[in-house]
């Protein structure tokens, strides 16, 4: 039903999702992030948001992906039902996929990234998202993730087709970039027309005023130079 891109862009530290689904509203349901605590996909036929947020906290509590994803699955009768990635802010993955998954379901982990789907057009979908994500090492993390999306959606992607696509790149250098197409005969399309508007002025400028982690009080009235 859905595939998700969890990674850690090795030259910029930056956190990044990337889900697409045959359904609606992906970026509503299945991903989540925080500097401080790592990147979950939670999805399925069933999925839980419950799971996705609890597994951020836990992990923002410390909890190594790992243990955090078994500690909330396992508790969970209707995990069946369920698909969930985590990827802590050290780079280690995690992932379980539940029994009565729809096929193909799967998840594949490797250091600083982990991606995961369920009702799957084929095996290909999973290896081929992390191949391009690997090629397009040294650009753009938001590029990167977006031409993952795309390898997947070419290798077979969900077997009902798309019909909507989100973004999530965390860095402590510059504002979340969330970008969601909720329903749309092109998702991927769309979102990448939403991430070149994202590039352009006003909405880019307006983007260097605002905080970021790294500098909190950031804003309009701060002076030219101020550090970031």
């Amino acid at each position: 039903m859905t595939f998700s891109l969890l990674a850690r862009d090795e030259k910029t530290g930056a956190l990044v999702a990337a889900s697409a689904t045959g359904s609606l509203c992906v970026g509503g349901w299945v991903i989540r992030g925080a500097l401080g605590a790592g990147l979950v996909a939670s999805q399925g036929t069933a999925p839980s948001t419950l799971w996705r947020d609890e597994v951020l906290a836990r992990m923002a509590d410390g909890a190594p992906a790992d243990t955090a994803v078994g500690d909330v699955t396992g508790v969970d009768p209707q995990r069946g039902h369920r698909q969930i990635a985590a990827l802590g802010r050290d780079g280690h993955g995690a992932a379980f996929t539940g029994s009565a998954s729809v096929a193909v379901a799967d998840a594949l982990s490797w250091a600083d990234g982990v991606c995961a789907g369920n009702m799957l057009a084929n095996c290909d979908v999973l290896p081929a998202m992390r191949r391009a994500w690997d090629a397009a090492a040294g650009t753009d993390p938001a590029d990167r993730a977006l031409a993952s999306l795309r390898a997947a959606d070419r290798a077979g992607g969900d077997a009902r087709g798309l019909k909507s696509a989100a973004l999530l790149v965390l860095r402590p250098d510059a504002p979340p970039l969330d970008l969601r197409i909720d329903l749309s005969e092109a998702p991927l399309d769309d979102l990448e027309s939403l991430l070149e508007a994202a590039r352009t002025p006003p909405y880019a400028d307006w983007l260097k005023v605002v905080p970021v982690a790294r500098n909190p009080h950031r804003g309009p009235d701060a002076a030219p130079g101020a550090a970031e």
